[in-house]
């Protein structure tokens, strides 16, 4: 019997978009770490995938991140993409490194930029501190002159008297890009507990912020992939209240195209 070094969990549930035996893409939840740490070192996304993916992931070792290729914050959900063997590791490393990868995020904001697309391009910086009612130090970001280059496209694609929908290009990979950029442009992701002034801290269930697309070449095949997950069902009530129409264009019970699902 294999030992596993990542005790698996099945109560961790994802869904799967894409699979085969070199890839995996699925949707984290929100509200769970993608990778074990202290306080929750048996209920990430990575345990969960231990109980599905166990033997694959543990042959390509902690050295290779057991697979992992990237990672998503806590509150925020989406796709997530894990390798299963070591060529797909390796060739999907070099794939990320020279951002041959596009990965795309749907955020909800209250007031919606100044121009309908544009790039934000303002160096991160991360830095250790604490956010406003908590105690506990942990990683933060930041724009800073003294971070690394950071970039961010985005579009809108939906917008109403009360809210707006933008579809975000991560180019780079900065701790909290995404969430960091918006609010440096005067658009803060509402329930952003980290980044957002109290009136948008609590306008949300939770951080609406959701990993919604990923396209890139297959590691071994060669053949593009384009990965969608759905609009995500707990921020659905959220949208009707700001009068927003869900992005996807999917009623409920409609699987979106270009991926194989559960």
């Amino acid at each position: 019997m294999t030992h596993l070094s990542i005790e698996p969990n099945d109560r961790i549930t994802f869904r799967v978009r894409y699979e085969d035996a070199h890839l995996a893409v699925v949707v984290k939840p929100p509200g769970i770490v993608t990778a074990p740490g202290k306080s929750h070192d048996r209920t990430s996304l990575l345990n969960g995938l231990f109980a599905r993916y166990g033997t694959a992931m543990q042959n390509l070792g902690r050295e290779r991140d057991f697979g992992l290729l990237h990672r998503l914050d806590k509150a925020t959900s989406g796709l997530v993409m894990a390798a299963l063997s070591i060529p797909a590791y390796e060739s999907m490393r070099a794939a990320f490194e020279t951002r041959r990868v596009a990965k795309f995020y749907w955020a909800v904001v209250r007031d919606p930029p100044n121009k309908p697309s544009g790039v934000i391009n303002r160096p991160i910086a991360e830095y250790e501190g604490t956010v406003k009612g908590e105690s506990r130090v942990k990683k933060l970001a930041k724009v800073s002159s003294a971070g690394k280059p950071a970039l961010t496209a985005y579009r809108v694609v939906a917008q109403s008297n009360s809210g707006a929908i933008l579809e975000c290009r991560a180019v780079t990979g900065r701790l909290h890009q995404v969430r960091v950029h918006l609010d440096s442009i005067g658009c803060p992701i509402l329930g952003d507990d980290m980044y957002g002034p109290t009136a948008v801290r609590k306008a949300a269930v939770r951080l609406a912020l959701h990993a919604h697309r990923i396209k890139f070449d297959h590691p071994v095949t060669g053949v593009g992939l384009d990965v969608r997950a759905p609009w995500p069902t707990d921020l659905r009530s959220l949208l009707k209240r700001l009068g927003l129409e869900r992005p996807d264009g999917m009623g409920d019970g409609n699987k979106l195209p270009a991926s194989h699902d559960e």
